[in-house]
């Protein structure tokens, strides 16, 4: 098996892990490039960081990762808000690779509370078996709410 390199991916090249991203969360639609400039600004601030994981020279993993500041923890804190293994990739390790990436660069930031939101019971399997622990009190609400198209 040959290694699995992950390294992190600079502001203006997020376009291929994108595309994997896009594969698996937008049934291949891209994201608006107004977005994608958002994505780039905030690579570049530091506040969000994209892990790629290469196996033979392809791209074939991502991660995200927020990073943000907790007024409960008094400290910052990171949440991984999307990691994908392309299917042909999976159970080579490339998924263990990418969260031990996450988990070296948030000890690299002096971070210490890593989180990550599933909705599968894979992903759950995933994460418990990686050491992660599920909260039992916690429950994501969320709302949907109106933009204003501020253009015209």
């Amino acid at each position: 098996m040959s290694p699995i390199e992950v390294s992190p991916v600079p502001g203006p090249d997020l376009r291929e892990p994108l595309r994997l991203l896009e594969e698996w969360l937008r049934d291949g639609e891209p994201v608006p490039e107004p977005f994608v400039a958002e994505l780039r600004r905030h690579v570049e601030t530091g506040d969000l960081e994209v892990l790629a994981a290469r196996l033979e020279g392809r791209m074939v993993g991502v991660l995200v990762l927020a990073l943000r500041p907790n007024v409960a923890l008094g400290a910052p804190f990171a949440s991984i808000e999307d990691l994908y293994v392309h299917p042909q990739a999976r159970r080579r390790g490339v998924g263990g690779t990418l969260l031990q990436a996450a988990h070296d660069r948030c000890r690299s930031r002096n971070i210490s509370y890593l989180e990550a939101q599933v909705e599968e019971d894979v992903a759950g399997a995933f994460y418990a078996a990686s050491g992660y622990k599920a909260g039992p009190d916690v429950r994501v609400f969320s709302r949907s709410l109106p933009i204003d198209d501020c253009g015209e």
